[in-house]
C-alpha cells in the first residue's frame, strides 16, 4: 500500500490492564507508533496517517486533556529534534487538524515541527498526525474555502468539483487516498477519521490494543489488503 492509517485505540484500556494511569498508556502508545512507522517505512509505505487526537477528545476529563498536550508538546519538539526520527528516516510531518484549539504552546511545538521537516534535505515518507481533528470539521473548513475562493473570483462554481475539494482538505492535493485502515481495540467503526480518504479503503479492524500491536498483525493487515486488490 502507498497510504496506509491507523486509528490508534486502546490505550486507555491498556493503562488499565496494565495497572498504570492513563497518562502512562498513552505514552505507550506514542512509543507504539514510532514503532509502526518503522515497519511502514521497511514496506516502502509512502503516506502514514494517525489519529492521535480527535476534537471529541477536548471533552475528556481536564487532567487527561492536560496530560495529552503536554504528551504532544513533548514528543513534538522530541522529533522535530536533530537527528530526531524524522530527520533519520527522512519523514515530512503534517500536524492536521483545527490548531487553534489546542494550548499555543502545542501550536508553537507543531508549528516548529512541519517547519524542521519540510527543511528536511531528505524526504522518504509523509506522516499526517491527525491532531485536534474529525474528517466532520475537515469537511466543512474545504467547503468554507472554497466558498470564499468563488467568492473571490478565484474559482467558478463550476470550478468546485471533488478534485477541488480533495485539494482544500487539510491533508491537501498531494496525500493519496488511504488504501489501508487498521484500527485496535476491536471497535469497527471509522469515529470521524478521514472519511474521505479512506472512501476505497480496505479497512482491517484487529481486537488488539494499540500499544500491544505486533509486527505480525500488521503483516496479516497488509497481507489482507494485498488478497481484495
Amino acid at each position: 500500500p502507498e497510504h496506509v492509517a491507523f486509528v490508534m485505540d486502546g490505550n486507555r484500556r491498556y493503562a488499565e490492564r496494565q495497572h498504570v494511569d492513563k497518562a502512562t498508556g498513552h505514552t505507550h502508545g506514542y512509543g507504539k507508533m514510532v514503532e509502526v512507522i518503522h515497519w511502514c517505512m521497511e514496506l516502502g509505505v509512502r503516506h502514514i496517517s494517525v489519529y492521535a487526537f480527535s476534537i471529541d477528545n477536548f471533552r475528556r476529563s481536564p487532567e487527561e486533556v492536560t496530560a495529552l498536550m503536554r504528551l504532544a508538546e513533548d514528543k513534538y519538539f522530541e522529533l522535530a529534534r536533530d537527528n530526531g526520527l524524522a530527520e533519520r528516516e527522512g519523514i515530512c510531518m503534517h500536524i492536521v487538524g483545527d490548531l487553534t484549539l489546542p494550548p499555543p504552546s502545542v501550536q508553537g511545538a507543531a508549528a516548529r515541527l512541519m517547519r524542521n521537516t519540510a527543511a528536511l534535505r531528505r524526504h522518504r515518507a509523509t506522516l499526517n498526525v491527525c491532531f485536534s481533528y474529525t474528517a466532520s470539521e475537515e469537511s466543512v473548513a474545504a467547503v468554507s474555502e472554497l466558498q470564499a475562493a468563488v467568492r473571490q473570483g478565484l474559482l467558478q462554481p463550476g470550478d468546485v468539483t471533488p478534485v477541488a475539494l480533495h485539494g482544500a482538505l487539510r491533508t491537501r492535493h498531494d496525500c493519496p487516498p488511504v488504501d489501508l485502515l487498521v484500527r485496535t481495540s476491536g471497535e469497527t467503526r471509522l469515529s470521524d477519521f478521514l472519511l474521505w480518504q479512506v472512501a476505497h479503503a480496505h479497512l482491517c479492524y484487529l481486537p488488539t490494543l494499540w500499544p500491544d500491536l505486533s509486527v505480525l498483525d500488521f503483516a496479516r493487515c497488509v497481507l489482507s489488503y494485498q488478497r481484495q486488490r
